[in-house]
């Protein structure tokens, strides 16, 4: 008689299939695709000075990647939805490397916008929070979601935070052409990160439970739309990139106004990126625990707070620093809760393509804080207007996201029970 035979065991998962190995690889991707952007401010008055370009047409450029960023996400989302995030952040590390070497050459403006503005912006769309965090999403068990999604965003702000000094570095030492061009190759380097981010591996529809029917795209859509706490997101979110463009772009350059050093601007960018590493972490772990749109009306809230009394009080090093230690607290802590909230109550089949959608509204306040700075500058001689206007749209994103309903949708509940 034959014997039995024995069950098999499960092969050992693989080491890049390890959480550890995703949430680094994620991280380390959103650190340069933000990073690169978050240091773009540093490039301002070097490039126009040598170019003899006014501020409105660096900002205009810059402007220009952020409305990109935003039209392109949604279709990004698609493609990383259908066929998996690794061969959309290997597209986007590859367009962001042409990209900052097309700023490095570009002697006019409308090349300028081509490089950084289109290239860029569609780059950013395949290698930042929408695609990372929603592959995260499927290939982390539900349970260690929120801390994977916090701890890649706190890998993210690192990498931010070390790019700023380098950067400065680079333009002081080498120049701001050879600095980009130095960018262009760290982006190219960084390709094989997009392997362990495989989010297709069983083949079946990215994270649909094995017996639940798929859902349809057009019905995904449609389910959101009709929802109105998506839309509260979407209109939310836009005070998010208003706030965060603008400071990030013209920060270095109110401070010159004022006869500070390139070095204060450079020292105040770092600090932010730094205490974003602890905030995003932090609010990565309170979105697990605590509601996330109270977090998020916070969030705002505390923005708005921490501009007006920087604002009010006498400018010196300590309020500088003082300023950009809270902004960098309250940084990309949006991002997780948002990214969380959208996993909660719609799932996360179609996370990417959702949150492409919600990341519309901060990409267009983006447009608009980058290239208002820059325009009202050169209309006014001021910032003062942009300032109060970020002010007040962080007041109005805590008010929007208040009556959002955060409760799974019943569809979810009838999945899991499939």
């Amino acid at each position: 008689m034959p014997f039995a035979a024995l069950p098999r065991s499960a092969p050992p998962a693989r080491w890049w299939t390890q959480a550890w190995v995703l949430v680094l690889a994620g991280g380390l991707v959103m650190g340069l695709a933000l990073g690169a952007r978050h240091v773009q401010g540093l490039f301002l008055l070097p490039v126009t000075q040598e170019r003899g370009w006014s501020r409105e047409s660096f900002a205009f450029a810059l402007a220009v990647q952020n409305l990109v960023w935003g039209l392109a996400q949604p279709f990004a989302g698609m493609v990383a939805d259908r066929w998996g995030a690794r061969r959309v952040v290997a597209t986007g590390l590859v367009l962001y490397a042409l990209g900052l070497l097309g700023m490095s050459q570009a002697a006019t403006p409308a090349a300028f916008v081509i490089a950084g503005g289109l290239c860029i912006g569609v780059a950013l769309s395949g290698t930042s929070f929408a695609v990372v965090y929603a592959a995260l999403g499927r290939l982390v068990p539900a349970e260690r979601r929120g801390w994977a999604l916090g701890l890649a965003g706190a890998v993210g702000g690192l990498g931010q935070f070390l790019l700023v000094p380098g950067v400065q570095g680079l333009i002081d030492g080498w120049g701001w052409v050879a600095a980009l061009g130095l960018l262009a190759g760290v982006a190219a380097l960084m390709l094989p990160l997009a392997m362990p981010l495989n989010d297709r591996r069983a083949g079946a529809p990215a994270g649909a439970p094995a017996s639940a029917p798929p859902q349809a795209l057009r019905a995904a859509l449609h389910e959101a739309f009709a929802h109105r706490g998506f839309w509260l997101l979407n209109l939310g979110f836009l005070a998010c990139g208003f706030q965060l463009a603008f400071v990030a772009s013209h920060l270095p350059a109110w401070l010159l106004d004022r006869g500070w050093r390139a070095s204060d601007g450079m020292a105040a960018l770092a600090l932010i990126a730094l205490a974003n590493v602890a905030g995003t972490y932090a609010f990565g772990l309170l979105g697990a625990r605590y509601s996330k749109k109270k977090l998020l009306a916070g969030v705002y809230l505390a923005r708005s707070a921490a501009m007006a009394l920087f604002l009010l009080l006498p400018l010196s090093t300590a309020s500088l620093y003082l300023f950009a230690l809270a902004m960098g607290a309250l940084w990309l802590g949006t991002v997780p809760l948002t990214n969380g909230l959208l996993a909660q109550v719609f799932g996360v089949r179609y996370l990417a393509t959702l949150f492409g959608f919600v990341f519309f509204g901060h990409q267009l306040g983006s447009f608009l804080g980058v290239w208002l700075g820059g325009a009202v500058f050169e209309a006014t001689g001021s910032y003062g207007p942009v300032w109060a206007g970020a002010i007040g749209l962080g007041l109005l994103a805590a008010a929007l996201h208040w009556p959002i309903d955060e409760r799974p949708l019943p569809r979810l509940a009838r999945e899991a029970w499939a």
